[in-house]
């Protein structure tokens, strides 16, 4: 089960290097007809973890793998200090959460990159699409992670 998670996920590597994808479903499609069975459920997983995201190219938003994520399994703490560098991020707080949105399809890989991080005083973290809730231990946690982020943004 491994190895097929591995050739599916080099797959969407070489499929976004090659041309311009734009959704979820193209993924799928473009596997289907290779003989992959997904579901978007799948599809996602392989998005946080490959740690793809959003750029624009050509005035349309698509997939990419940046090259700094590129290199071989880089721990949490590199994985977030590369998202935070490559993708616009704006950043918020309100009570013991930091709020960090950034461009559409590009949330989820920094909140898997945090809770991989395990930043001390951060419960967990959410994301949508675009933004990720990030739950803090207490308020001065939630500034401390605050803090972190925006210098790591800059």
């Amino acid at each position: 089960m491994e190895m097929m998670k591995r050739l599916r996920q080099r797959m969407i590597s070489d499929l976004v290097a090659q041309r311009p994808v734009r959704t979820q479903q193209e993924i799928a499609t473009a596997l289907r007809e290779r003989g992959y069975r997904v579901t978007q459920a799948t599809i996602s997983r392989d998005i946080a973890e490959l740690g793809l995201v959003k750029v624009m190219r050509d005035g349309v938003h698509v997939y990419a793998l940046p090259a700094r994520l590129a290199d071989a399994d880089p721990t949490g703490e590199e994985r977030v200090r590369a998202l935070l560098r490559e993708l616009p991020v704006e950043v918020g707080e309100s009570g013991t959460m930091v709020v960090v949105r950034t461009l559409p399809g590009s949330a989820h890989p920094i909140a898997a990159a945090l809770d991989r991080a395990r930043w001390p005083g951060v419960v967990g973290s959410v994301s949508g699409d675009d933004t990720v809730f990030i739950a803090c231990r207490d308020v001065a946690a939630r500034r401390r992670v605050w803090a972190r982020i925006v210098e790591l943004a800059e």
